[in-house]
């Protein structure tokens, strides 16, 4: 019979493999698990106060509160004017598009009316001649129309004239006119002179008003004949007066000069 070996060899190996991992150290992977924690617990602790360098010093909560609110009070009026310009171009932007589509009429704002057609028209329904001058070239109308006088208003007909120099006269021909009527286009302004033209007595008005205050009337001629009040009012040089009044020499003459 043969004689059986020991199996205590393979124990001595496993042993001598232990002794092996001890000397080479724990196994590979625990040392950067352990530096990971320890960055970890690093990232965690308290960072030191930053130090401003105006101050030398960290910040206490009150300074930093502060500056925080000044930050967002700047930002807050920065966003204010940046909106409001912004809202200003658009506006500017809006308007130019607006200019550049709508259409523009290149005809004279200054419209040219005529009178003497429209007095024509008007003849019929009143029982005196109405009067319509001819004047010289350069001179135009820019507004006629015959004011029936409801209400109890005092009828007229009326012509709005505009001179070579774009000068105005207003002409007024009204009917059974009373001295309330003329008080009214004439505000507190008494006859200064009369004035003798083309045969025809007119009363001359002047406005004492503060030139601020005068509007369109600065000059004035009046005369009666029949029923009819002539009142010539406006801004333009006695000159120009004086021409109407001549052209209208005629129809006064018709309703009884004075």
């Amino acid at each position: 019979m043969g004689t059986r070996r020991s199996p205590r060899p393979p124990l001595r190996r496993m042993a001598d493999r232990r002794q092996s991992q001890t000397r080479r150290g724990p196994p590979r992977g625990h040392g950067a698990h352990d530096r990971r924690r320890r960055a970890h617990q690093m990232s965690r602790a308290p960072k030191p106060p930053r130090i401003v360098a105006e101050l030398g010093r960290p910040e206490t909560p009150q300074e930093t509160a502060d500056r925080l609110a000044e930050n967002s009070r700047k930002y807050r009026s920065h966003k204010t004017v940046n909106n409001l310009v912004l809202s200003l171009l658009v506006t500017v932007g809006a308007v130019l598009v607006l200019v550049l589509l709508v259409p523009r009429n290149d005809n004279p704002i200054t419209r040219d009316v005529d009178y003497a057609s429209i007095a024509a028209q008007v003849q019929p329904v009143v029982d005196h001649p109405l009067a319509s001058p001819e004047l010289p070239d350069g001179w135009s109308a820019n507004d006629a129309e015959w004011q029936a006088g409801t209400n109890g208003q005092v009828p007229s007909w009326y012509i709005g004239l505009l001179t070579p120099d774009n000068q105005f006269i207003g002409f007024n021909q009204a009917f059974d006119a009373n001295p309330t009527w003329l008080a009214q286009k004439l505000p507190n302004s008494p006859v200064v002179d009369t004035a003798s033209i083309a045969g025809v007595t007119w009363d001359v008005y002047r406005n004492s008003a503060p030139a601020a205050d005068r509007g369109n009337f600065e000059y004035a001629l009046v005369t009666t004949a029949g029923t009819s009040t002539y009142l010539l009012i406006g801004t333009a040089p006695t000159g120009d007066f004086e021409t109407l009044a001549t052209a209208l020499a005629a129809n006064v003459a018709k309703n009884g000069a004075p």
